[in-house]
């Protein structure tokens, strides 16, 4: 008897040993309670007018226990880079010492305020500097714009400098190229710049097409938004000569930086002949990646653009100090194209890459590329023989390994693999991007995980990728041990419940 009532229990709850089962916290709760006593407020005549709330709001009330026991039994439902290897290609999703995380904490950065007087946070615009100072020193560029607060804003920013620099000289464009491997919120920021997209395709290498792109330059482009190293996990060999191109033809070079954790240290940008590219300080300099931001995404500029950078900026005087603002900026600054933010930027995304930086020193971060790219080569040369790598003939790649959904049994395809992968432990790969393979599987290990991190992860993803092959049926339903199964994504996606409706009431019939 009591098995059976253990049975009927477990069914009930939806709980699988310690994963417990969670309800909505308007389940658990119940409105018109509250976990605390509070005395009972005063009564002040109302100031609000016809918006004075004559409802209950709503909200559940809970206690103590209930409350934290609900959010700790979510957050046990979640992946974190804390639990395991994250290898979401394209997204950088590596450890950032902790180190960074103490740093940003500290008096005088997690509590300053934009508005304080400029003499009370000298500290924290010396931080700025410094970052800045740095940036540019390791892309080879000229200016930076600090503001910017993830990478596409920062890539709105950098079309919005070549926008000014093309004003200036009284030279309307109105067309973006976007190779086939840049990432996908290239034209989507171009388009939203107010520019015509144009796709150049890509060789059977996965690298840009130079006599596409050449052809297609002309008096109308205002310039090319290419990724460097690409989506595909490969270095544009041909980027000097992309750039000197583009520059002939009277266009600028956008190049996105969100890869600049595979080559920190060993290229630089302004090298190659870019004139602006965003760097996400929370992919390659340390912040927590993830969960809706904070991000920060400073662009570096060339020569040609650094006098249409946008304000605000900060500036040294002997040992003072000062932020250029549109009060200050004078004949001297009088090219900026305008603001991006409010204020000034991300202060605990400054202090973490700063931090990060100093600690790495110049050979850290040299070590950091090799680590990541060595990391790469090892998964993608580990899995080509049981996955087909569509790029492994073009030589070693950089930061990711690509494989695509090419040789499996009839009906299983990548979305499978990735389920698989779940039941593995396993936060699937990044899948379906680039759009140039089909089926892709873009795996991207950064320079954080050790060789037996690897192996495990080259292991099960073996072992899935194998049954696949064999078209073993359980993984047609997999995942089977996750706190929720295989959902219809179609449906997820096109019609989501994403507002709770307390149940209608059952009324009996008289």
């Amino acid at each position: 008897m009591g098995n059976a009532d253990d049975t009927a229990l477990a069914t009930y709850t939806g709980n699988k040993a310690l994963m417990l089962e969670e309800a909505l916290i308007f389940e658990i709760g119940t409105a018109g309670t509250t976990g605390v006593d509070l005395a009972d407020a005063p009564q002040v005549a109302a100031r609000l007018g016809n918006l004075e709330r004559h409802r209950d709001i709503g909200l559940p009330g809970l206690s103590e226990p209930e409350t934290v026991r609900h959010y700790t039994r979510l957050s046990r439902q979640n992946y974190a880079i804390d639990l395991g290897f994250f290898p979401l290609g394209s997204c950088t999703m590596k450890h950032n010492p902790r180190l960074n995380e103490k740093v940003a904490r500290m008096a005088g950065f997690a509590d300053v305020h934009p508005l304080q007087p400029v003499e009370t946070v000298q500290g924290a615009l010396g931080v700025i500097y410094e970052l800045a100072h740095w940036l540019v020193t390791l892309t080879g560029m000229k200016a930076v714009a600090m503001s910017p607060k993830a990478g596409a804003h920062g890539e709105l920013c950098g079309i919005l400098a070549i926008r000014a620099a093309l004003t200036a000289r009284g030279d309307a464009r109105s067309v973006i190229l976007c190779p086939e491997s840049a990432h996908g919120t290239n034209p989507a920021t171009a388009a939203f710049a107010g520019y015509a997209v144009e796709n150049i395709p890509a060789t059977s290498e996965g690298r840009v097409d130079l006599a596409a792109l050449k052809a297609r330059l002309g008096p109308d482009v205002a310039g090319v938004m290419i990724t460097n190293p690409n989506t595909c996990g490969l270095f544009e060999r041909d980027m000097r000569d992309i750039s000197d191109a583009v520059h002939a033809a009277g266009g600028y070079v956008y190049c996105d930086g969100a890869n600049f954790n595979a080559i920190v240290g060993r290229v630089r940008p302004g090298d190659l002949g870019i004139d602006a590219m965003h760097i996400n300080l929370h992919k390659t300099f340390s912040t927590p990646h993830g969960g809706g931001g904070p991000g920060s995404g400073p662009v570096v500029l060339s020569e040609a653009l650094a006098p249409y950078a946008p304000l605000p900026f900060v500036v040294k005087d002997k040992d003072h100090y000062r932020l250029v603002e549109e009060e200050t900026a004078g004949a001297h600054h009088g090219s900026s194209f305008g603001r991006m933010v409010a204020f000034h930027g991300q202060m605990g995304m400054f202090t973490r890459a700063l931090a990060y930086i100093m600690s790495h020193g110049a050979d850290g971060l040299r070590q950091v590329a090799e680590d990541a790219v060595l990391n790469a080569n090892y998964i993608l040369r580990s899995l080509e023989d049981v996955l087909e790598s569509p790029f492994a003939h073009s030589g070693p790649c950089m930061h990711e390994a690509l494989f695509s959904d090419n040789g499996l049994a009839d009906g299983y395809s990548t979305l499978d693999i990735a389920k698989g992968l779940i039941d593995e432990g396993y936060h699937p790969m990044t899948v379906y991007f680039p759009l140039v393979v089909h089926g892709a599987m873009l795996v991207e290990p950064t320079e954080t995980e050790s060789k037996a991190t690897l192996d495990q992860f080259i292991g099960a993803l073996r072992s899935v990728a194998e049954r696949a092959k064999a078209g073993d049926p359980s993984l047609k339903s997999a995942p089977h041990h996750a706190p929720r199964r295989r959902l219809d994504e179609t449906q997820a996606a096109r019609k989501p419940v994403l507002v709770w409706r307390e149940p209608e009431q059952a009324v009996a019939a008289e």
